[in-house]
């Protein structure tokens, strides 16, 4: 016979326990083959036997957990699905590590994170290197219900006209909503002009750039051959604008020496204490591309992803003007990225309108739904998703309204309850025929 049985506690739920050699049941255990094999001993000898042996006595379970407050092993399969670590914030899926700090009782899922949460006196990690954070931009804010992680490096691939800056710049901008600092690598605009077009979505970023918060890689004046010339030619505003991003601005004397760049770009992140916080956006890695060999382009988007996405845990945004067949650096990274972003003109919504969209391929490690969103901008508000179809439909009837309150005055617009001009009835349905005398005038005309 099995020295295996199950005994039902006072709770009604099964327990496995093992039976002790002499034979007995435990003190207060009911089961279906109790004591076939001699009497039971009374409780406080079998108490004492039950210990030596390992048996869990069912009516004693509440109280050993709650004096002891060792972690319960459980069975297979089984997880603490309603525990948190106190440390990194995760599920707990096996047994509980305890410890306690004035008083008070923290679970953690390991010993690890239970050494590290000591170390920092009992203060949860911030995000435990797993943070995700909102874009803050509304079409990526709909397919990322969890955000997106602060470890990625994500390609922004646009066609032209669909306001890809515009889109670099409210990233850039909510990262600093959010207190958060932001570097803008910038190959494409020089820094007057970076600053401009914040300035035109009604972002005000001198404050930040006054003080420190935003910083501009500069890849761009290095094309002018004559700077000062430049600069007489600015008329009050933009020589401003220059003057304010002056002290916000490190200037890349050659950006096809890579190294200059990457070196550069760490240097502004270190003065910043980009770590775990913060936002780097490069425009673009098309004209990058144009600067050096594939190869070399290759190298400096793994070696950038490698040290600031993976290094620091600050987000990569690059962005890739699509142009042609869309299969040459930088449109062919998919396999190097975190995520890709694209952005494109749909003209087969709307017949002879050209309707933004956007949507997210693909984002390791969060949930994406890849959904195609609709999109505007507007001064002060950012990005505007809307539904096409929809708001055609909202722009009819609003016109069929504002008809049928002054129909009157529609008739003689011509115009019907559907927008459009009647064909016309009566004598005006023909064409004005033009007049001609007969032969017969004609000859008499001729010869009087």
């Amino acid at each position: 016979m099995s020295d295996e049985r199950r005994l039902t506690a006072e709770d009604g739920e099964p327990r496995d326990t093992r039976r002790p050699s002499s034979g007995r049941e435990p003190d207060g255990g009911e089961t279906g083959d109790r004591a076939r094999s001699g009497p039971r001993s009374d409780g406080g000898e079998h108490a004492e036997a039950a210990s030596e042996k390992g048996v869990d006595r069912p009516d004693a379970d509440a109280d050993s957990d709650a004096s002891t407050g060792d972690a319960e092993e459980l069975p297979p399969g089984e997880s603490h699905a309603d525990e948190r670590c106190a440390f990194c914030a995760q599920p707990i899926p096996a047994e509980t590590v305890e410890t306690s700090h004035g008083g008070e009782t923290f679970t953690c899922c390991s010993n690890a994170c239970r050494d590290a949460l000591e170390r920092n006196e009992f203060t949860e990690a911030p995000g435990g290197g797993h943070r995700r954070v909102r874009p803050g931009v509304a079409a990526l804010d709909s397919s990322l219900p969890q955000g997106f992680p602060r470890n990625a490096f994500v390609l922004m691939a646009g066609e032209a006209g669909t306001r890809d800056r515009a889109v670099h710049a409210e990233l850039v901008w909510r990262a600093l909503q959010r207190g958060e600092p932001a570097v803008v690598v910038s190959f494409q605009e020089p820094p007057g002009s970076v600053v401009q077009q914040f300035l035109t979505l009604e972002w005000n970023v001198l404050p930040y750039l006054e003080s420190g918060r935003l910083h501009i890689v500069d890849c761009f004046t290095y094309r002018l051959s004559d700077r000062d010339r430049m600069f007489d030619r600015m008329d009050e505003w933009n020589s401003h604008l220059y003057d304010v991003a002056t002290d916000a601005t490190t200037t890349i004397r050659d950006p096809s020496d890579l190294g200059e760049v990457r070196n550069k770009l760490d240097n502004a992140l270190e003065a910043r204490n980009m770590v775990d916080e913060g936002l780097v956006l490069i425009d673009s890695l098309t004209e990058l591309g144009t600067l050096v060999q594939p190869v070399q382009a290759y190298d400096f988007v793994k070696d950038v992803r490698a040290d600031v996405s993976k290094g620091r845990f600050v987000p990569i945004f690059a962005g890739a003007t699509i142009a042609g067949g869309g299969e040459e650096f930088p449109h062919d990274l998919g396999y190097v990225v975190d995520g890709i972003v694209e952005m494109r003109l749909n003209e087969e919504i709307i017949p002879d309108t050209l309707i933004k969209q956007a949507r997210i391929r693909k984002l390791n490690g969060v949930l994406v739904i890849p959904e195609w969103h609709a999109y505007e901008y507007t001064s002060g508000l950012g990005m505007v998703t809307f539904d096409p179809q929809e708001e055609r439909a909202k722009s009819r009837r609003k016109r069929r309204e504002a008809i049928a309150d002054e129909p009157r005055t529609a008739e003689e617009r011509g115009v019907t309850e559907e927008g459009e001009t009647p064909a016309p009835v009566g004598p005006e349905s023909h064409p004005p025929v033009e007049e001609r005398d007969s032969p017969g005038a004609e000859a008499s005309d001729r010869h009087p």
